[in-house]
């Protein structure tokens, strides 16, 4: 495992909630991140309660965490260490309630 893929792993692995988006959840920096955050702040989370990966500020992880998911696009949800998907994905499972639950721990 590459040192970015080392690092992608330790951040999947070491936060409940994490987002790799553009910006921050305060600031996001395209239409989709801003999408994901709001989508998780609908399903209660708070802000503080995510954490997130700017892959603005940093081109290795950027590309790695494409690899490491095998997903093209950001942003992506990862919830205790399992990838959820991107804000598609997060915007059809809050729409069936699935996100909810997945949050939650059941």
């Amino acid at each position: 495992m590459s040192d970015v893929q080392q690092r992608i792993d330790e951040l999947v692995k070491g936060n409940e909630v994490l987002l790799f988006m553009k910006g921050s959840a305060s600031f996001p920096m395209c239409g989709f991140s801003g999408r994901a955050v709001q989508i998780l702040k609908a399903c209660g989370v708070e802000p503080k309660q995510i954490t997130t990966v700017n892959v603005l500020d940093d081109a290795e992880i950027r590309q790695g965490i494409k690899e490491y998911s095998n997903w093209p696009t950001i942003p992506q949800l990862y919830v205790k260490g399992e990838f959820i998907g991107g804000s598609d994905i997060m915007m059809e499972m809050y729409e069936s309630g699935e996100l909810l639950q997945v949050l939650q721990g059941h």
